[in-house]
């Protein structure tokens, strides 16, 4: 989903197109495809960009207030030059309009240096920012520039130096603020011993999070340490027009890495300074038992629900930490000034298969086959909330597993060590396509949208027992609506994905009241066929 409108919604879809061909082999390149539904979900156009991208590398499709741009990019390997390109697209039509606008250029000092950069929008989404990198032998630089409607760059470019190696540095996300300052949010990693001699690997030590202002200067190095304690994951983003919010999980132990706690800071986006802090232990204890209906006229407890709530009570009686695998995801600010935070267990490896096929002819000897596949596991889901004061008013954990699988090919660029997607690994961003969740803020309640095997339609809380999803084509869509004051949330079935093309609730996009999704189906001949849902709340 790219944007949705009065005039209609504009999806996207990225594919392969051929580069070059030799005798012995092509070349592949980036493309996309421009899909345009109208307000009855109706397909009003679908425009191809491969004569137009011919030469070029697909970037993106970007909207820039009303008006949405085509990007692309091309390196030149005499000069050693990389230029990124935007070209109008006609909304009514998809055509582009006019030439291509060159908007800025970078320049390798060496063969072997990596370009890198990662194209966002400002505080409003008025104008486009454009973060950049070049990464040599040694230590590198960060460069943040900001574009007007026409691609004309605004103010100077702000050069960020960073006194990390690039071995043991990972940025992981950029802020830009409506103060104009930027935040750089990374991770540190150091080289262990390994068990082998002279093996080594590269461990997760600490988060560095440093504020700068429009010159590149730092204005702050903010302390997220806790006292004994290892942080695990975090995640900074602005209350709209007011603080910077960090929130991390911590363990208590490093080796064993479960989430024993979180840490929560407002602070001032033009300073630095912490305006408040909140540091609770988090263990399952402190689990919130879902309420019954009152009215519910069977008071009788069966003999399924007397096991659940003791596999219940023998959770919240352990006192154990939550997974280290769980992630930040959302934050939603609610009237009260506090904020509800999502996070949710998640997974991303990749698996090696080989296979053999028999030779042919006399001694024919056996061909070895590689195969991976990018697996991708989104598992159970934690809702808090936290008040003004930092206190925790209320926690729940919605039991759910989805796996889905990618297939890679016979090659693969991520074997070996790996630190994770990164900042600048953008492609990795619509990754999962199926798994995940959706959020839809309403006035007291949120609305959080996800697929799940059919047979979890009554699963709410932990020691229930659920049922994993991994064949998407075959779930159904729910629903979970969660009154933001109380806590209390109910489940619904919203759609079945067996009737219509396989629902991407983390890929939607929330517009005022309304979210907006998209389903897919791959067909193995012909085109793969879209659809579009919109979801809205009273």
């Amino acid at each position: 989903m790219v944007h949705a409108d009065k005039t209609g919604i504009f999806v996207k879809e990225s594919h392969k197109a051929m580069k070059s061909y030799f005798v012995f082999g092509r070349v592949l390149r980036e493309s996309a495809t421009l899909i345009k539904l109208d307000k009855s979900f109706e397909v009003e156009y679908t425009q191809n960009f491969n004569k137009e991208l011919k030469g070029k590398e697909f970037e993106d499709l970007f909207f820039i207030k009303d008006k949405l741009f085509l990007l692309a990019s091309d390196y030149n390997k005499k000069d050693k030059s990389l230029i990124l390109y935007a070209a109008e697209l006609d909304k009514p039509s998809g055509e582009v309009k006019g030439d291509w606008i060159e908007v800025t250029n970078w320049q390798k000092e060496e063969k072997s240096d990596d370009i890198q950069f990662n194209i966002d929008y400002n505080s409003d989404s008025s104008r486009m920012v454009l973060v950049s990198t070049i990464e040599g032998k040694g230590k590198n630089n960060y460069e943040v520039k900001e574009f007007d409607l026409k691609f004309r760059q605004v103010n100077k470019a702000v050069v960020i130096s960073n006194e990390f190696d690039k071995s043991i540095f990972q940025l992981e996300d950029v802020i830009y603020t409506r103060e104009g300052n930027i935040v750089l949010v990374a991770r540190i990693y150091e080289y262990q011993e390994g068990k082998k001699k002279k093996s080594k690997f590269l461990q997760f030590v600490n988060y560095n999070i440093r504020i700068y202002n429009p010159s590149g200067t730092m204005v702050k190095e903010l302390n997220s340490d806790v006292v004994g304690k290892w942080l695990v994951s975090a995640k900074v983003l602005q209350v709209p027009g007011k603080d910077l919010v960090l929130a991390a999980f911590y363990s208590n132990e490093r080796r064993k890495m479960e989430v024993n706690g979180m840490l929560v800071q407002r602070i001032n986006p033009n300073t630095g300074d912490v305006v408040t802090t909140s540091n609770k232990q988090l263990s399952t204890a402190m689990i919130d038992k879902i309420e019954e209906d009152e009215n519910d006229e069977d008071d009788d407890e069966s003999k399924q629900e007397r096991k659940e709530r003791e596999r219940l009570e023998k959770i919240q009686s352990d006192d154990d930490g939550f997974s280290r695998y769980m992630r930040f995801r959302d934050f939603i600010f609610t009237p009260d000034s506090g904020v509800i935070v999502m996070a949710e267990k998640f997974n991303n490896y990749v698996i090696r298969n080989v296979s053999y096929t028999p030779g042919t002819g006399m001694g024919g000897g056996r061909t070895m086959v590689v195969t991976y596949m990018d697996v991708y596991e989104c598992g159970d889901l934690m809702m808090s909330k936290v008040d003004v004061s930092g206190n925790i008013n209320w926690l729940h954990v919605l039991p759910k597993y989805q796996r889905e699988q990618i297939d890679l090919g016979s090659t693969s660029s991520t074997t070996g060590f790996s630190m994770g997607a990164g900042y600048f690994r953008k492609y990795m961003f619509n990754r999962p396509f199926y798994g995940g969740f959706a959020t839809l803020k309403g006035e007291n309640h949120l609305t959080i949208v996800f697929n799940d095997h059919k047979k979890n339609g009554n699963v709410l809380q932990l020691g229930q027992k659920y049922r994993r999803t991994s064949v998407f084509g075959k779930s159904i869509c729910f629903g979970l609506k969660l009154d933001m004051v109380t806590g209390k949330y109910t489940r619904t079935e919203l759609f079945d994905n067996r009737d219509q093309p396989t629902a991407m609730p983390r890929l939607g996009s929330a517009i005022g009241k309304d979210l907006y999704i998209i389903g897919k189906e791959d067909r193995m001949f012909g085109k793969s066929k879209v659809a579009a849902a919109k979801i809205s709340v009273k």
